[in-house]
Order: C-alpha cells, then sequence, then structure tokens
C-alpha cells in the first residue's frame, strides 16, 4: 500500500493482528464489568456478543491478573446460581490532583473509584514552588501510610484551568504569573516514575461523571463548573470531546445580554459575570464577607437572602446557556457542578427551570452534578484508571497534554 494513503486512513478503517484483536475482546469485556457490575458471565456473553468459551478465557485472564474478582453467588434463580464478577478495588490505584485559583485538592483512589485518601488546602492563589512541594508531600504521605499499593500506580493524574496565570480576574496577584511559564508536566515527571495524565478541570470533572457518576444514565452531557472561573465539559456517545483546539466546552466565552439594560444592548461573556469570585464580590459589595464555599453555608438570613438575589440574576444566564446547548450540541441533559456548595446548586437550579419551558422536549434535562466539590479531582485519578482498565474514556493525548500557554492560539 501506498504509505501516505495508508497514513491518512481513519484509525477506524485500519486492520488488526490476532494479538490486537485479542486485546480488544479484552477490554471490551473489562469495560462491560465496570460498567455493569455485578455482573454474571452468561449476561457479559449476552451484552457483548462473545461466545461463552471465549468469556470464559477472558475472564480467567482477568481473574488472574487480579483485575477482577469473583465477588458472591447469586441466589433466587434455578439451575447452578450464577457467579457476580466486580472490578477489583485494589486492581491498581490513581493520585488525583487538581489545583485552581481557589483551592489544590489530593485524592488517592482505587479502581472502583473509592477515595482512599484526601489532601485539601483552602488556599487562594497557589504559586507553582509551593504548589509541587503540596504535591510532593501528599504523594509521600500516601506511600509512606499504605494507603496505596505503589507498585499498583497506575499514575498521576493532574486537572487545572488552561491558562491558569493569565486569565485577569479578582484579587489575582501579579506573581500567579508564573504559572504561564511554569512547565508542569515536566515538575511532575521528574516527581514520579509513573506515568502522568493532564487534562482542563472541568473536562475532568466531566469524565469523573462519566466513569463514576451519571454517566451511567446518560452517555451525552455537558458539565457546567461553578468555580473561580466558569468552566465546561463536553461527552458526546461516551467520549469526553475536547474539540479541535482543545476549547470545547469553553462557556466562559459565551456571550450574555445583560437584562439590567432596559434595551438589552449590552453585551457581556457569562465569565466575566458569573462565577464563585463574583458571588463573593456581590457579597463583599453588600457587607458580606466570604471567601471559601463552606462560608455560604453559616451565612445568616441577611446573607442568604443576598445570596437568593445573586442566584436569581444568574439563573436567567444559565437558562440561556442551557438553551443555547440544547440547540448546538443536543446532549441527553446539561449537569451544574463545581465547588458551589451541593445546597446551593439546587437553588440555582430551581430558579433556571423558571426560565426553562418545561413543555420544550427539545431542551437537555438540567440536574446538579452527583460527584459534588472534589469531581475535577477525581477526573483526574479517572484518567490513569482509565487507562489501567483500559476503558472507553482513555485518551493517549493525557500523556502529553500541557495547559495552554498562550492566549494568542485563540487568534491563530
Amino acid at each position: 500500500m501506498n504509505q501516505t494513503l495508508g497514513a491518512r486512513l481513519s484509525p477506524d478503517l485500519t486492520g488488526a493482528n490476532v494479538e490486537d484483536a485479542g486485546e480488544h475482546n479484552r477490554a471490551v469485556v473489562l469495560r462491560c464489568i465496570h460498567r455493569q457490575a455485578p455482573i454474571s458471565r452468561a449476561e457479559i456473553a449476552r451484552r457483548t456478543g462473545f461466545t461463552k468459551p471465549a468469556i470464559a478465557r477472558i475472564v480467567d485472564r482477568l481473574l488472574d491478573e487480579g483485575l477482577i474478582m469473583e465477588a458472591r453467588r447469586r441466589h433466587g434463580l434455578r439451575g447452578q446460581p450464577a457467579i457476580e464478577l466486580e472490578i477489583n478495588p485494589d486492581a491498581c490505584f490513581a493520585i488525583g490532583i487538581n489545583i485552581d485559583r481557589d483551592h489544590l485538592t489530593i485524592l488517592a483512589v482505587d479502581a472502583v473509584g473509592n477515595v482512599r485518601a484526601r489532601v485539601h488546602h483552602e488556599k487562594r492563589f497557589i504559586l507553582p514552588a509551593e504548589f509541587l512541594q503540596l504535591t510532593a508531600d501528599a504523594i509521600s504521605h500516601f506511600q509512606r501510610s499504605r494507603l496505596i499499593d505503589d507498585a499498583r500506580l497506575a499514575g498521576i493524574g493532574l486537572a487545572m484551568p488552561d491558562w491558569l496565570g493569565e486569565i485577569s480576574l479578582l484579587g489575582k496577584p501579579e506573581a500567579y504569573q508564573e504559572w504561564t511559564a511554569f512547565d508542569v508536566r515536566a515538575a511532575l515527571e521528574n516527581l514520579t516514575q509513573h506515568p502522568v495524565f493532564i487534562e482542563n478541570e472541568a473536562n475532568a470533572a466531566a469524565l469523573a461523571e462519566l466513569d463514576y457518576g451519571l454517566g451511567a444514565e446518560s452517555s451525552s452531557f455537558f458539565y457546567i463548573a461553578i468555580n473561580p472561573c466558569p468552566g465546561g465539559g463536553l461527552v458526546l456517545d461516551g467520549n469526553g470531546h475536547r474539540g479541535a483546539m482543545g476549547l470545547s466546552g469553553e462557556i466562559g466565552w459565551l456571550p450574555i445580554a445583560d437584562g439590567r439594560d432596559g434595551k438589552a444592548h449590552k453585551v457581556q461573556l457569562l465569565g466575566e459575570i458569573f462565577s464563585l469570585f463574583f458571588l463573593y464580590d456581590f457579597l463583599a459589595q453588600h457587607g458580606v464577607e466570604v471567601s471559601v464555599p463552606h462560608d455560604l453555608l453559616t451565612l445568616d438570613a441577611h446573607g442568604r437572602r443576598l445570596v437568593s438575589q445573586w442566584l436569581k440574576e444568574m439563573s436567567a444566564h444559565l437558562a440561556v446557556a442551557v438553551k443555547h446547548i440544547g440547540m448546538v450540541v443536543d446532549p441527553d441533559a446539561v449537569l451544574v457542578g463545581g465547588r458551589l456548595p451541593i445546597r446551593i446548586v439546587d437553588e440555582l437550579l430551581r430558579y433556571v427551570h423558571e426560565h426553562l419551558d418545561a413543555d420544550d422536549t427539545n431542551l437537555p434535562s438540567l440536574h446538579r452534578a452527583s460527584l459534588g466539590e472534589d469531581a475535577s479531582a477525581m477526573g483526574a485519578a479517572a484518567m490513569p484508571m482509565a487507562a489501567a482498565l483500559m476503558l472507553a474514556s482513555a485518551d493517549a493525548a493525557q500523556r502529553t497534554r500541557s495547559p495552554l500557554k498562550n492566549m494568542d492560539r485563540l487568534n491563530s
């Protein structure tokens, strides 16, 4: 075959040798167990279309490798009780790191998504040197305490905003520009011998929902993260969709007409009016000091009324975003999460629903995300785990990707 022509073929059109086909079949079975567990061998055969002898061979191999386990026998049916299979929680481990403008969270996670350990720093504008030291301390703590088996560590995932040091936002110190010149991938790879995976923090949160949350019910959804800056992640047909330039889901760039202008001629970007930091600033303008998400849950009646006032105003903008997402992307659902406390997310969604037509069947359903404030850290851990377990969400680009460093890329 002409080499140039062969190089242009889509991966979907390339052939596979016997070894590749065997690995593919193994991955299909492993994904089926990951998604449907507890599940019997017969059910795996029905779902995958493989023969029972083929399933037996693949399952025996996975059992020998320690990736899956026989959990229990299913009683109450005719004949021999079926043995149910599950992913072995101790099959592998991953470390998930989430750095943002207001915190650093580091998780040790097992193969089924259980958090074995958590280190959290509620601190604004952590600089690169401190980030690296705190991360090294957390990993060392996990290892010394035997909270994870280092020999079974699938890798370290990092979820962080693109342009971490470049986006202008309230209270950002000048020194925070250090992030623009910091090679975070090289720094982490020097810190560990294990593979390093990097993804945008909203994309990572969406992947966490896919593998450990609402992904069991929806294969196509848009994730809206309410953080110091708003973010978005897109999952289509069970796969994270980053886009040609890695900018898919950047909901902060969505233009919004300001309803306070009687003629609605003033247009702003959603990211310039809607974020956790803008909520803090709104409260500060009215004499209420809030610096961390938990403070929002301890406000007096006056503070709670102010929060409700801000949520009602923002709900109109978020409803516009949901309508646009529904028309352009057509997902099953829109999930709203991030660091805004769960109770307040629920209140916000109640107001958003008031701006949406309940009878409009073309709109995606709107839900609170299921994983809470640690979703991005969970998504960071999900990246090496997906690679180790050969899940559909595994993405080789995460092994080489670094956060975008230059705003000029938008104009290139």
